[in-house]
């Protein structure tokens, strides 16, 4: 029997760079967009993200929850300049973008997967790595298959490899984009900046995937095992189509993906271009608190991870070219001081899915290797820096010298 869902989502993330000394004008532009609106969080509104990441976390990715309503109501009165100078100085912006409500008809299911895009967000850190977050759901379709293919196609949209006509049977349901094309234009207009050397930073011409799926209880329950749907589970994870044939032992020792099964009926993968949720509607905490907390805390714990990896890679390729030391020395301390060495989250899930992050994106193994990088540079700079002064000293001695030579003929005429 074909597996059927209960709930699901996906949020497609792409990430890109914006150079630095083009950030204040590409917030400047984001202020400007028409439906695009800063996010200013609030204690009492976001709760569950005031209370699951940590202070230092917290003021770091959330500086607007600092605002008084005097504080706030003073910065809506701002013009777009003096926004932007402000906001250049925080560690992080959120800003949301508003589709139309108004969605497209349909020509019938038979032509393909209709599809909604619920919410659109765009995450800027200051240091000019950012994220666009599209949240979509499969329209009129509780079939499995059809969220195991539409990830399978959409992760791929922003390849340069891929031809449009790959997504004939994939119907969006929003005004604004007739097609998938349409859509991709938008991307790259929201994103501005070079898009080839973001891809060389980020290591991906694909979106990234942050997917919920509960499934129907009738599938998965006190007598219908896990083992039944588990071949379903990792092509979620490996986002592969539903006609995939996939060997689920082989799989199993897969090193590319990690399993997380601390709970009876949840399931969560980790690979480095996916994480994916797997539940039992036989709970209903997984279909009304967890899916809420996946999407609006979780998902922004992750893209702090994702943060760390891009910002990593970036300053490596830094080191490789720059002869600036002092300035490098600079971003990579506070970095190391105001986000790496500080702990998100003290929540058990939050926990162990940053660990998961952690561990799949191999954070530690690229700090170290940048550290090291910045060791090398460190010495080399004290080097030339010793040899500069010995010179400066050299240069002294032999002055010295040589007006006490002067001054010692001059005694011995006298």
């Amino acid at each position: 029997m074909e597996l059927k869902t209960r709930y699901q989502y996906t949020y497609f993330i792409y990430p890109y760079i914006i150079e630095k000394w083009k950030y204040s004008k590409y917030i400047q532009k984001l202020l400007k967009t028409k439906n695009c609106t800063l996010r200013l969080f609030e204690k009492q509104k976001d709760l569950d993200i005031y209370n699951k990441f940590l202070p230092k976390a917290r003021k770091f990715m959330f500086p607007t929850f600092e605002f008084s309503d005097n504080k706030r109501k003073k910065f809506e009165e701002l013009d777009v300049g003096m926004k932007a100078t402000i906001l250049q100085k925080y560690p992080c912006s959120i800003f949301e973008y508003s589709l139309e409500n108004n969605i497209q008809g349909k020509a019938g299911r038979a032509e393909g997967i209709f599809f909604k895009i619920e919410k659109i967000e765009i995450i800027c850190f200051n240091t000019g790595e950012c994220f666009i977050l599209l949240k979509t759901m499969i329209e009129d379709s509780n079939n499995f298959e059809d969220v195991l293919n539409f990830n399978y196609k959409f992760k791929d949209i922003k390849s340069e490899f891929i031809s449009m006509k790959q997504f004939d049977n994939i119907k969006i349901q929003a005004d604004k984009f007739s097609s998938i094309k349409k859509l991709t234009e938008f991307i790259e207009e929201l994103a501005g900046g070079d898009l080839k050397k973001s891809r060389n930073i980020t290591e991906t011409n694909k979106f990234l995937t942050f997917s919920y799926t509960c499934v129907d209880q009738n599938f998965w329950n006190k007598t219908k095992e896990f083992d039944d749907i588990k071949h379903q589970f990792y092509k979620y994870i490996n986002v592969l189509p539903n006609n995939y044939n996939l060997n689920v032992e082989l799989s199993n020792k897969d090193k590319k993906i990690a399993i997380m099964d601390k709970w009876e009926y949840i399931k969560i993968g980790f690979s480095k271009q996916t994480t994916a949720i797997l539940t039992s509607g036989i709970d209903t905490f997984n279909y009304t608190k967890l899916p809420f907390l996946y999407e609006n805390v979780y998902i922004y714990m992750y893209v702090l991870e994702l943060y760390k990896k891009i910002f990593i890679q970036k300053m490596t390729e830094k080191y490789k070219i720059s002869t600036g030391y002092k300035k490098i020395r600079k971003e990579f301390l506070e970095f190391t001081q105001n986000i790496w060495l500080q702990d998100i989250t003290n929540d058990d899930i939050g926990s162990l899915l940053c660990n998961s992050w952690s561990l799949n994106l191999e954070l530690d193994k690229a700090y170290w290797k940048l550290k090291n990088e910045y060791d090398i540079l460190y010495k080399e700079s004290n080097i030339e820096k010793t040899a500069k002064t010995n010179k400066i000293i050299l240069v002294i001695l032999l002055v010295s010298l040589g007006l006490n030579i002067i001054n010692f003929i001059n005694l011995f005429w006298e």
